[in-house]
């Protein structure tokens, strides 16, 4: 059968919630404050929780969220309260909760929601990664905004971005609460107004644009003009410009300036690496939920040395990296010496990064300085005096050119 933890201070309702759910063979875990649940919720991971709202340390709603922004419910939970409100009630289910108790705890309502509680997390897909409660870096903070903002629109969207951006969690962030978002990328050749009832109230997101020949063109226009009577949002990505999809990937020009009535330029991953420390622990989290790995941890050392490399490879190298990581270290804590060794292996296979050379000459410049200035900074592990010796630029000149290119600037050498 499952394991419950219950968490409540009242030690008369954890020994009878303890007892009626031993005699339906379940395995019972008892916590009596916040603190002692999230070390069962650890080292157990429970198939349900039954949370009290009320509790002298940490309360229920508190709890709950930290589990929510940290990506670790993974399990069902129930609220429990004695003097509980609809509003409170209301909130519980909107961070996460599946259900809510109202104190005394009626036998058979207490079964029947433990029967679809346990139900539901066997049926349930695995947690997908995402950016809602993100947002350390200014980049990140802005781009969620502006997606914000852009949400309350209806007309098609392309986000712009570097390969390995993983845009479609970006596109998750457009639609509302429950609304679904159905990737069509895949399924161009074959797509039919049923991906659009699928797809209906939510958003349907097409990839990577440049990989879409001249049959998948004519299926992504078929989906297009009947969105609208669907209420379902086109979203698309493009790593590269709407010109070059149209002269280099005999992109018809009608479609594209269609899909790209609004675009948004995502940020690449080095420029919101203060929130790297958090991506990575939640990407952690869901393997070790889904018991993809043995239970591990990140040491700080090593969150800090995720944060300050490059990332050339964007969200996609980071997803691998920690996924390395996860089953390639040999203790429970990943520590500075694990991320080192896989970051050398994954520089050691990276692809020699891109020059666009179908730009204007000044774009075409600056993207050469900011590839030249970036390899440059990882190679000397930020080190300005060494930049600034190796490139022959002046320290203030150097500072300048940084700034104007929109690279990190340390303005005091750590030791």
């Amino acid at each position: 059968m499952a394991q419950i933890l219950v968490v409540d201070d009242e030690v008369g309702i954890r020994e009878l919630l303890s007892e009626i759910l031993a005699d339906e063979g379940h395995q019972v875990l008892l916590a009596e404050s916040a603190g002692e649940a999230r070390r069962l919720r650890e080292s157990h991971r429970p198939d349900l929780v039954l949370l009290d709202i009320w509790m002298p340390d940490t309360d229920g709603i508190s709890l709950l969220k930290e589990w929510a922004a940290s990506g670790q419910l993974g399990m069902p939970v129930v609220m429990m309260s004695g003097h509980g409100t609809i509003e409170t009630a209301v909130e519980a289910t909107r961070i996460g909760a599946l259900d809510y108790l109202e104190k005394p705890i009626a036998l058979q309502r207490l079964l029947a929601t433990v029967k679809r509680a346990l139900r539901n997390h066997e049926a349930a897909a695995p947690r997908e990664l995402s950016l809602a409660t993100l947002g350390r870096s200014p980049a990140l903070a802005e781009t969620r905004k502006r997606l914000a903002q852009l949400a309350q629109a209806a007309a098609p969207l392309m986000l712009r971005g570097e390969r390995g951006m993983r845009p479609e969690l970006f596109a998750r962030l457009l639609a509302a609460a429950g609304a679904p978002v159905v990737e069509g990328h895949g399924m161009m050749a074959d797509a039919s107004s049923d991906m659009l009832v699928r797809a209906s109230g939510g958003i349907l997101f097409v990839g990577d644009l440049s990989l879409i020949g001249r049959a998948e063109q004519k299926s992504l226009e078929f989906l297009l003009a009947r969105a609208d009577k669907h209420k379902a949002r086109v979203v698309s990505y493009s790593p590269i410009d709407v010109r070059a999809l149209v002269e280099k990937y005999e992109f018809d020009a009608g479609l594209v300036a269609r899909l790209s009535e609004l675009v948004l330029k995502l940020p690449a991953l080095r420029d919101f690496a203060e929130d790297v420390p958090d991506l990575a622990a939640l990407i952690l989290v869901q393997l070790v939920e889904a018991r993809a790995c043995p239970p591990r941890r990140f040491s700080v050392a090593a969150l800090n040395a995720l944060r300050h490399h490059r990332w050339p490879g964007n969200l996609a190298e980071l997803d691998s990296v920690v996924k390395n990581l996860a089953l390639g270290a040999l203790d429970e804590d990943i520590g500075l010496e694990d991320v080192e060794r896989v970051l050398a292996a994954h520089a050691g296979s990276s692809p020699p990064p891109e020059i666009a050379l179908d730009r204007p000459y000044r774009e075409a410049r600056d993207a050469f300085e900011r590839l030249y200035f970036e390899n440059l900074l990882a190679r000397e592990n930020g080190s300005m005096s060494k930049v600034a010796e190796f490139s022959g630029l002046e320290r203030t000149h150097l500072y300048r050119k940084l700034k104007a290119l929109g690279l990190p600037v340390r303005r005091r050498e750590e030791n």
